[in-house]
């Protein structure tokens, strides 16, 4: 199947990342190609692009779409997770953007063998990285009540999960539940549809490919590790989703821009703390007009930050801005 997936807020990224003609610019989520080709396009030879992503498709797909560029581009089939490693492979030390473009790809929705859409009868399966073997079918077949609860209470924020659960555990015990299909009719059941959210397999699905593909238990340390490789008035642009994991996104933002984290009741700061980032405005949504056209862009939000302080190097952002102000 033909890899489709329109990149979202373009623009927005390009403004968001303050593209720099030879900078080097770290694309987490590859996907298509969509945002790294739209960077490409503003940098020179001298710049470089670095492309990450999990999914075999997209790998393909972006080899294809990035291709023939005169800027420097070099692909990997990693997590974002590995992206120190990445960089130390490319003697890279520090970067001058970076972007995650977070949630499931148009691509892995619109392809039924994927298993990750409720509206497709298809195989149980939701792994974006296909060489890992934990799939949809292992959660819904072998994840015990209690967890699954769990699961679908935190990673779909779905108010029928003890219903939901007690559905699944009662069904598997006549056969196994092997298809989107089959695990959509139990959740009907189990769970009519509310006036406003949707219908429930929408959130089950969602906390079955969450823990499927780890998604937000790394989410955090990504981020972190991203700012530690920006160079000084560096950016890091992240698109969000849904709420869970735009929640991470905001809450570690503002913790790398806090100057001090201690507790509150302490009376003397112990941590030493140095805020690495600014968070630039706001959250922003996508026009009207590209909601319109995309509307899987409906619920997005960018969030952008600065580098301003490096723990390493003990370099400050005002104190380069003041360096070229005297030279």
């Amino acid at each position: 199947m033909e890899f489709n997936h329109k990149s979202i807020m373009v623009e927005e990224i390009l403004s968001a990342l303050d593209v720099k003609p030879n900078g080097i610019y770290l694309d987490c989520t590859l996907g298509g190609g969509g945002h790294a080709l739209a960077i490409a396009k503003k940098i020179s030879a001298q710049g470089k692009i670095i492309g990450l992503d999990q999914d075999d498709d997209a790998i393909r797909a972006a080899t294809e779409n990035l291709s023939g560029l005169p800027c420097d581009v070099k692909i990997f089939r990693e997590n974002f997770s590995e992206l120190p490693r990445i960089l130390d492979s490319l003697s890279i030390e520090k970067i001058d953007g970076a972007l995650f473009d977070l949630g499931i790809s148009s691509h892995q929705i619109d392809t039924p063998e994927r298993g990750f859409s409720y509206m497709k009868n298809s195989p149980l399966d939701m792994r974006m990285d296909r060489r890992r073997t934990l799939t949809a079918r292992d959660v819904i077949n072998s994840y015990d009540q209690d967890r699954l609860i769990k699961i679908f209470r935190d990673f779909g924020e779905e108010r029928f999960s003890k219903r939901i659960a007690v559905a699944i555990c009662k069904a598997r015990k006549i056969s196994p539940i092997d298809t989107t299909g089959a695990l959509v009719k139990i959740i009907e059941d189990a769970a009519p549809r509310t006036k406003n959210g949707g219908h429930p397999a929408k959130r089950i699905f969602q906390a079955v490919r969450i823990e499927v593909n780890g998604e937000l238990e790394i989410l955090s340390a990504a981020i972190e590790k991203a700012v530690s490789r920006l160079k000084i008035g560096g950016r890091l642009a992240i698109i969000t989703f849904h709420s869970l994991e735009d929640r991470i996104v905001k809450e570690t933002l503002k913790t790398l821009a806090q100057d001090c984290i201690c507790p509150k009741n302490f009376p003397v700061c112990t941590c030493n703390h140095r805020a690495q980032i600014k968070i630039l405005g706001k959250a922003k949504a996508p026009t009207p007009d590209e909601i319109e056209h995309n509307s899987r862009a409906k619920s997005a939000k960018l969030r952008v930050a600065e580098k301003i302080f490096d723990a390493d190097s003990k370099e400050e952002y005002h104190e380069q801005k003041t360096q070229k102000s005297s030279s």
